[in-house]
């Protein structure tokens, strides 16, 4: 004969399970109600972030007249190329420091915009701009004005 004390123990465990799986049920369908909310809203946001993306892209592309008049004001937009910056140093003669010191930036600014570390400032590339058009001996002079300057504040 099966001894009492084990049978006993197996049914209470088993009465246990049973009502330990009643009172957590209720808990794991509120818990997967969420997880469902939760990445129904997840997929909203997703959506929402992409209609900002398309919205802020179409902005960009179709300014009004107005958009187009302060713009102007602005200056024209200008593009940055890492490697024709290189070149027109490299045209000008000039090292790191002296282009730098030419646009009023440190050297190793100019070591970073090179390298694609780092984009400079739209006030940093009118000045880049404005260089553009000067020769080596221009560039010399300015190079010799600037470090005058430097010499008489000193």
């Amino acid at each position: 004969m099966p001894n009492i004390a084990a049978v006993l123990k197996d049914e209470i465990a088993r009465i246990a399970r049973k009502e330990a799986r009643a009172q957590t049920a209720e808990f794991k369908k509120a818990s997967a109600q969420y997880r469902a909310h939760i990445a129904a809203l997840r997929r909203r946001i997703d959506e929402l972030e992409r209609q900002v993306k398309r919205a802020s892209k179409q902005g960009v592309k179709g300014n009004s007249a107005a958009d187009e008049a302060d713009d102007e004001s602005q200056g024209p937009a200008r593009r940055f190329s890492a490697t024709r910056l290189a070149a027109q140093r490299r045209k000008l003669g000039l090292s790191a420091a002296d282009f730098a010191a030419l646009i009023g930036v440190s050297g190793q600014s100019v070591y970073k915009w090179e390298h694609g570390e780092a984009r400079p400032r739209a006030r940093q590339l009118e000045a880049i701009a404005a260089l553009r058009g000067i020769g080596k001996r221009e560039a010399a002079a300015r190079l010799a004005q600037l470090q005058g300057d430097g010499e008489a504040t000193q």
